[in-house]
């Protein structure tokens, strides 16, 4: 019983850390638009700075175009000069009763830069995975020494950890290349 609960909360860690890799995958910019690319973005409604899409409605027109309908009229250019001033490096443009942000096109070089950041958060990812399989092969060691388990239950379960980061780098890397066909696809 030691060991089943060692290997499920070690897997449980792990499918966190894959979590986490695609939150941070998802907030690497492609060509594409998407909503969730506003969502770190705040107006200041009232004195008081609101996340975007609690004073606005936030759509997609087309697939690089962001639509930002604000639910009141006077938040047009306050809310556009939040977008405008984000570092998100986009330019709104107030077309009627709504705020068109189109996605500038990647440069062949700002594709590249991401594809070195993606790399390196995939790498973290898996640092993060070999430190909970080192951790839960030390709970096993421990385990080995006050006679909780047998020399060949520690050595079986050594193998299913080992397997279950084999499975889970397995996944981070092909996370990893789906967002850099993501990022290199024109």
């Amino acid at each position: 019983m030691i060991i089943a609960e060692l290997k499920k909360t070690t897997d449980q860690k792990m499918n966190k850390t894959i979590e986490a890799f695609k939150t941070d995958l998802s907030k690497v910019r492609t060509g594409r638009a998407h909503t969730g690319l506003l969502d770190h973005v705040h107006a200041d409604y009232y004195g008081t700075p609101t996340p975007l899409n609690q004073v606005a409605k936030v759509t997609l027109l087309d697939a690089r175009t962001i639509a930002v309908t604000p639910f009141e009229k006077k938040m047009m250019p306050v809310i556009e000069k939040a977008i405008r001033g984000s570092d998100l490096g986009l330019n709104p443009a107030a077309a009627g009763d709504m705020i068109r942000v189109p996605m500038p096109p990647l440069t062949e070089e700002r594709r590249k830069e991401l594809i070195k950041v993606v790399r390196h958060e995939a790498e973290n990812a898996r640092v993060a995975v070999r430190n909970l399989r080192r951790d839960a092969n030390h709970h096993l060691k421990e385990a080995l020494k006050k006679k909780d388990v047998s020399e060949n239950d520690e050595r079986r379960a050594q193998d299913d950890v080992q397997k279950l980061t084999d499975q889970h780098i397995a996944a981070i890397d092909k996370l990893l290349q789906q967002k850099e066909a993501e990022l290199l696809a024109v």
